[in-house]
């Protein structure tokens, strides 16, 4: 697999374990770069400064267990990105894109539940665009438990994966790095539970003969 130097774009905290903590780990495992941005943090009174902090502790913590070599917080404010100026969050990523020129983006999936997900996945094919003289040359959607999955069906657009990633000898640094995430765990069958992840991968996996994969949506590639 030769993804090359990759950003993951988040829309919130653990949305880049949850969708491609695996995938991460196995690229850093190849000698691959891999970037995090997440885009939004909790703005009060919405949210408890102190809560925000732990969360982003806990990133940090997780990001650093799965080798990520540099995250970067562009702060917008969450659950508040359809109230944001769309230049904002497309001059954040159109500004990451050029500092960092990677060959590999993965993105939310456009047709998740929650409007920041859907928000992000437009903005980042906007700094994706190819005719700038550097552009990623392969876009690929992830699926996020708790978003991807409550989406509504024949409404919204459905995840239908076509790309795999063995994360067979990576589903336990993935869970691992779920587990840092101690304020967004929860006890099964919630999906925001390491034994829903386990199962996710393995279904996932199962689907292309590995023991456990992680499936995207391939938005483009060129070669």
């Amino acid at each position: 697999m030769s993804f090359g130097r990759t950003l993951v774009v988040a829309p919130h905290p653990d949305d880049e374990v949850l969708g491609a903590g695996g995938t991460i780990s196995r690229l850093v495992s190849e000698g691959e770069e891999v970037f995090v941005a997440v885009v939004t943090e909790g703005k009060p009174p919405e949210f408890d400064p102190e809560d925000v902090a732990r969360i982003q502790a806990e990133a940090c913590r997780a990001h650093e267990a799965l080798g990520v070599k540099e995250t970067f917080w562009l702060r917008l404010p969450a659950a508040q990105l359809a109230e944001t100026a769309h230049s904002a969050l497309n001059a954040a990523l159109v500004d990451l894109m050029r500092r960092l020129s990677p060959q590999t983006v993965l993105t939310p999936f456009v047709g998740d539940m929650h409007i920041d997900h859907q928000l992000t996945f437009a903005s980042a094919l906007v700094a994706c665009r190819p005719h700038q003289a550097d552009f990623p040359k392969r876009i690929l959607a992830y699926e996020t438990l708790s978003e991807t999955n409550w989406n509504a069906p024949y409404l919204s657009p459905a995840f239908a994966p076509n790309v795999f990633v063995d994360i067979s000898d990576h589903i336990e640094a993935k869970l691992e790095a779920m587990q840092l995430f101690a304020s967004q765990l929860r006890q099964p069958p919630h999906e925001r539970s390491t034994a829903t992840l386990r199962a996710l991968a393995t279904l996932r996996g199962a689907t292309v003969m590995r023991p456990a994969a992680e499936a995207f949506v391939l938005v483009r590639e060129v070669v």
